[in-house]
């Protein structure tokens, strides 16, 4: 009996310390994890940082149609909410990642069992949540195996906050935001865009699947650079979608034997992609808009990392036309015929210049390169660094059906490179001053210098509209007064007299009215008006307009001797368009934070500049243009039936070509041209604006009068109100019947 009560004592005392040693494991436990919890054995996310997770998120540029023009981001982030998400995502990511996702809450101790039980030979034990955790508080590198251990424990105690923060739907939302997809795209929004240029709601079963196989190994799985590890592993993931009832049998194997399509793969780079001259000035103006208001007062807005939302004013489709009428007419037809030129000139591209400037030009162009510069300042003599120019090398070059590679020295690269035609392009709204379409060049990739905002070039005969307004604005003249076309002399204190010639010879000695000279873009007249209002009634007027750039007050500015940009011609022309008021165009309609609250909105300033009276004038003229001036192909060869006016300009030598015009809903400028003055064309026939420029405004005026969804009106331009003889101003004929049109019977002077 002693024995048996002493052997019974022994099992309970067993027993007891049994329990102690189990209660002690589990209160060290629960002590560990609650110290782990409370932030006293190192970094814990506080719960605002919990309920505001921190993430670099990527500043979008949006078009006042909701497209998303591109991004400035350190990592290519945009989040989107669970309700932008398709079905099919969420489908492939719970049977792949976390099969009873809806079953846990942060932590699937059934999951762990099973791999502590079978040492991981069945998938792993981390959850979705436990996987945010970790991308949203990233371990540290460099790691032995317990401080990874730890580390481990604290991902579960983050997975448990966060399923006591967020609902899972959210859950879901920020783990798909969050992980990376390759190739530059962080978040599915991105890669959804990267991938299929499409949203995250619109992507198919097929899609879905390969994407969320990614997630594995994204370079390992990239369809581009892997195409059959990408095939295998989204086919992996369709059966997984199949064993958990997201597939039927049919659905798999039909899904199965659809081949990855990267037909709409778009790397989001800032050269790539739509409006990149737009987004490269966005940069820009964005970056001083940062500098001079801060977020705080420690603290200045990052648009790299902070997620801004920047609400422009370009209409993606009508910029979309706007880069496809540039690349139709300027890469496609133009070029070619440049280049041909070339091939019969030994000093191509340049005409008519010496070796001295030749030389003088490549050099300039030299000393501006990366090449050059770097092996300056690795200390290379200027002779070592020539022969380095001038030794072929392997390299890719610009070409007009895409890059070429080929062996050329960079001397003589530059010297290739400076043979393209370039091209700047603006359309603008003309009630709101909204820019609606900005190409600056004709690749981004090679040709970073902006021809809308940045480039000032002799605008020429585009700039006669202007001096004819002071006419109008006068009162002295009317489209249809009669002005003698005759040399005219101007002279001027300090310089020698100057006589402008016509460039051709249309009724020379004869009286012309205004009309009919601005339409055939007479020299002679400018110039008389030039004479009779003087240079600095023209540039106090254009000031008004919005142009800033230096003005030369001499008479010359009445054919166009001034340098201006596109920006500033196309705000001037639209004064016209918009009753005589000047409309300043804008980019930007308002700035948002990542949450979409409104840190700042814009609108245009405006400016009376002439009468309503005094600017329909100079539409008619600028309409006589168009119909039976050097415009006139707009209506014969490209069939455009709406109203518009217009203007073309030819600079000295061709060298730059112009079209500035308009409809009453739409105010656009195109500017043509090489690099340097002296790359040009040859023949007028082929460098004058009404054959460089004008056919790019006249495409994309088709193809979006033409498009039904953008429901652009052929209206006629207003007639200022309350003027009921508006009409017999320009009737010219009835005006003018009888009158002697020898200029010889005027006294002018």
């Amino acid at each position: 009996m002693k024995q048996t009560s002493k052997k019974n004592k022994n099992k309970s005392l067993t027993i007891k310390r049994l329990w102690i040693t189990f209660g002690c494991f589990w209160g060290f436990v629960f002590l560990f994890f609650a110290l782990i919890s409370l932030g006293w054995l190192g970094f814990m996310p506080s719960f605002e940082e919990l309920e505001n997770p921190k993430t670099n998120l990527a500043t979008e540029i949006i078009s006042e149609d909701g497209y998303v023009l591109g991004k400035f981001y350190q990592e290519n982030r945009s989040n989107v909410p669970y309700e932008q998400l398709s079905p099919n995502l969420v489908h492939a990511l719970i049977a792949t990642e976390d099969a009873r996702y809806y079953e846990h809450s942060g932590i699937d101790l059934k999951a762990l069992f099973r791999v502590l039980i079978m040492r991981g030979s069945r998938g792993g034990g981390s959850t979705i949540t436990q996987q945010l955790a970790k991308n949203l508080f990233p371990r540290e590198k460099d790691r032995n195996i317990f401080e990874i251990s730890f580390a481990k424990f604290k991902e579960w105690v983050v997975a448990v906050k966060l399923e006591k923060s967020y609902s899972k739907d959210e859950i879901l939302a920020m783990y798909l935001n969050t992980v990376d997809f390759g190739n530059m795209s962080s978040g599915i929004k991105s890669a959804a865009k990267t991938y299929y240029d499409k949203k995250p709601q619109d992507l198919t079963i097929d899609e879905s699947a390969m994407l969320i196989g990614m997630l594995k190994a994204p370079t390992k799985y990239n369809p581009r650079r892997n195409p059959e590890n990408a095939l295998n592993r989204r086919n992996t993931v369709l059966t997984q979608m199949n064993k958990y009832g997201y597939l039927t049998d049919e659905q798999l194997d039909s899904i199965k034997q659809i081949p990855i399509n990267m037909d709409h793969f778009q790397l989001q780079d800032h050269r790539a992609g739509s409006a990149t001259y737009f987004r490269e000035y966005i940069r820009q103006v964005l970056t001083k808009w940062a500098n001079e208001n801060p977020k705080n007062k420690n603290e200045k807005w990052d648009i790299y990392k902070d997620g801004l939302k920047i609400y422009t004013t370009i209409n993606y489709k009508m910029q979309k036309y706007a880069e496809e009428a540039v690349n139709e007419w300027v890469c496609k037809e133009l070029q070619p015929k440049f280049f041909q030129q070339c091939k019969n000139n030994k000093n191509a591209p340049f005409v008519n210049i010496d070796a001295t400037r030749t030389e003088n030009l490549l050099n300039r162009a030299m000393k501006n390169t990366d090449r050059y510069k770097k092996m300056k300042k690795d200390g290379y003599s200027e002779k070592e660094i020539r022969k380095n120019f001038e030794t072929p090398i392997q390299m890719w070059v610009h070409g007009i059906n895409g890059e070429i590679d080929t062996i050329m020295s960079p001397l003589d690269s530059i010297r290739y490179m400076k043979s393209f035609l370039n091209c700047g392009f603006m359309v603008m709204s003309p009630n709101n001053g909204h820019v609606v379409a900005y190409v600056g060049g004709i690749n981004y990739q090679y040709f970073q210098y902006d021809h809308v905002t940045q480039a000032q070039r002799q605008v020429g005969s585009t700039f006669k509209p202007f001096v004819y307004t002071i006419a109008m604005q006068e009162g002295e003249y009317y489209p249809c007064s009669l002005v003698p076309n005759l040399p005219v002399t101007i002279e001027t204190p300090g310089s020698a007299p100057w006589t402008p010639k016509n460039s051709s010879k249309y009724k020379v000695g004869q009286m012309i009215t205004l009309s009919e000279a601005l339409a055939q873009s007479l020299n002679n007249i400018s110039a008389y008006l030039m004479k009779r209002y003087g240079p600095s009634a023209v540039i106090h007027m254009v000031r008004k307009m919005g142009m800033t750039s230096d003005i030369p007050n001499v008479p010359s500015i009445c054919l166009g001797a001034c340098e201006l940009t596109l920006y500033e011609m196309v705000g001037a022309i639209n004064t016209f368009n918009n009753k005589g008021v000047y409309t300043q165009p804008i980019f930007i309609t308002k700035i948002c934070n990542n949450k979409g609250n409104v840190l700042a909105t814009f609108s245009s300033t405006q400016e009376e500049v002439m009468d309503e009276l005094s600017a329909y004038k100079t539409v008619r003229l600028m309409q006589g243009v168009v119909n039976a001036g050097t415009a006139v192909r707009l209506n014969y060869r490209y069939q455009l039936n709406m109203p518009m006016a217009g203007k073309t300009g030819t600079t000295d030598d061709n060298s730059d070509g112009w079209f500035m015009g308009y409809t009453p809903l739409l105010t656009a400028g195109v500017w043509v041209g090489c690099e340097d003055r002296d790359a040009h064309f040859r023949s007028t026939a082929e460098g004058q604006g009404a054959n460089s420029a004008l056919p790019v405004w006249a495409l994309f005026m088709k193809k979006c009068y033409e498009d039904k969804e953008l429901n652009l009106q052929k209206i006629d331009f207003s007639k200022p109100e309350n003027i009921n003889y508006v009409d017999d101003l320009f009737n010219c004929k009835e005006i003018n019947a009888g009158v002697n049109t020898n200029s010889q019977q005027y006294n002018f002077e």
